[in-house]
């Protein structure tokens, strides 16, 4: 598979944002190459176009499917397995946050309700306070994550259109509860 200069690049690039996304940098060329591509890529595919070794295209593509990234499907007559994406692009982007969210966030949640369970701390020291405050927030931000990922692509893009719109919205409901109960207390 001949890849251009431009795309190229833009694989390239993506194995470098790999390691920010939490793989490494073939992962993430693979990843690249697979989702940009019309046609589903054999191992031998990609060898060819990212010029890595067989033995890495396999330890990546069992990482990429374990993160439920891609998939593999066979051709009827054909031994070998054929690569394609797992999803949509907002699917997988999705996956990632999913991902991430499974490695870095659970864990860390879990450590804090094991370290509270089994505390002596006094509740009222400056880092029980702080630990609390990360746990919330983590929890919070788990909630919210959860129903993020339940919403229809179509929504989650609105959503996102709305940006600081959303923002300015909750403060003029917050004028308006304000107002409205002050109304009805007669101050």
């Amino acid at each position: 598979m001949e890849l251009s200069q431009e795309l190229r690049n833009v694989v390239m690039h993506f194995g470098e944002m790999g390691s920010r996304w939490g793989f490494n940098r073939s992962v993430g060329e693979m990843l690249a190459l697979i989702v940009l591509s019309e046609h589903p890529l054999s191992a031998d595919d990609i060898v060819s176009a990212l010029n890595i070794s067989r033995g890495n295209v396999s330890m990546a593509t069992k990482e990429l499917q374990g993160w439920h990234l891609i998939r593999s499907q066979r051709t009827p007559g054909d031994r070998k397995d054929y690569f394609v994406p797992n999803g949509t692009i907002w699917e997988l982007a999705q996956q990632v946050l999913a991902e991430r969210k499974k490695r870095e966030v659970d864990p860390t949640l879990s450590m804090l309700r094991s370290h509270f369970m089994r505390s002596e701390d006094d509740a009222e020291s400056h880092s029980v306070k702080q630990l609390h405050e990360i746990h919330d927030l983590l929890e919070l931000f788990n909630h919210w994550f959860d129903d993020v990922q339940q919403m229809k692509p179509e929504h989650l893009k609105n959503l996102m259109k709305l940006g600081s719109s959303v923002g300015k919205l909750l403060e003029l409901s917050g004028k308006l509860f304000h107002s409205k109960s002050n109304e009805e207390s007669g101050s």
